[in-house]
């Protein structure tokens, strides 16, 4: 490991000074560290800053600070290079996110060494036609999510598998999770969660009106279409509750596993069902 590329939220805080620091002991252990621009804002490094993508393209690893929202944002802008990442949690949950700040020095001295694996988690890609025509085009790794906006009316979307009609549906919308957005945004719509290692995509109904409107889990290999019915004018495809595109009446959105894969540098034991005991945990506290 000799390069590492950095990724900071500058909206987690100021963490100039832990990261600062960082960087110093990184320099003692003979390691290159490339900034992408916000990063090297953050530092008043500016003229180091480049693009996260380019920086990618140049590095062994990149560290990620933030939140889940932050290495969801990272892994789709440098999937397609295949350069893993691990994330520094700032944030609350993080199930994503590798390491605490106070076990920072201890994993990395890991890495250096090379006591790591890198995992690889299924991404989805999601297209809308219209007119027959592809007007829309990207990948995510949680989830692609076709929902109303503002409005208080109800989205009416017919539901299709592999060509094969599965329903309509009246509802908030539909989510269409891989199993790492399984603990995202399809949990708390009432999805199953779906252990990392299983290679299936979830369809989950958000508030739907017919109680026969169910979760479904089929084949990663399947291709889901949803196609927007006259309805209300605000609907939206969302992906990884981060990108928005605006949809129309009779636009169909089709989503499937995409070609590329979001790789993740695990450098601690801590296994999937210890995770999700901990910070399920730490949900509910935060609930009570």
């Amino acid at each position: 490991m000799n390069t590492i590329g950095l990724v900071v939220n500058r909206n987690k805080g100021d963490v100039s000074d832990p990261v600062s620091r960082v960087l110093a002991w990184l320099a003692l252990q003979g390691i290159k560290v490339l900034l992408n621009e916000e990063s090297a804002a953050l530092l008043g490094r500016q003229e180091e800053g480049m693009p996260t993508r380019t920086l990618a393209e140049k590095c062994d690893c990149i560290m990620v600070w933030g939140g889940d929202g932050t290495l969801l944002n990272c892994a789709r802008q440098t999937a397609a290079t295949g350069t893993p990442i691990f994330g520094v949690n700032l944030g609350r949950l993080g199930f994503l996110t590798e390491i605490d700040i106070p076990d920072l020095r201890e994993k990395l001295q890991a890495l250096i060494a090379g006591n790591y694996i890198v995992e690889e988690r299924m991404m989805l890609q999601a297209a809308v036609i219209r007119d027959d025509m592809i007007i829309e085009h990207s990948i995510c790794l949680n989830d692609a999510v076709v929902s109303k906006g503002a409005s208080f009316r109800m989205a009416h979307l017919n539901i299709k598998v592999n060509g094969e009609f599965v329903g309509e549906f009246s509802a908030d919308g539909v989510i269409v999770a891989s199993p790492t957005g399984s603990t995202a945004y399809s949990l708390s719509a009432g999805g199953p969660i779906v252990s990392p290692e299983a290679h299936v995509i979830l369809i989950t109904p958000i508030s739907p009106h017919s109680l026969s409107n169910r979760p479904l889990v089929i084949s990663p290999d399947s291709e889901v279409e949803i196609q927007v019915l006259p309805c209300v004018d605000d609907v939206w495809l969302n992906l990884d509750g981060q990108y928005g595109f605006p949809l129309k009446a009779g636009d169909r959105v089709l989503v499937n596993k995409a070609p590329v894969k979001a790789r993740f540098l695990k450098i601690q034991k801590t296994g999937f069902y210890e995770v999700l005991r901990e910070k399920l945990k730490e949900w509910q506290s935060g609930l009570d």
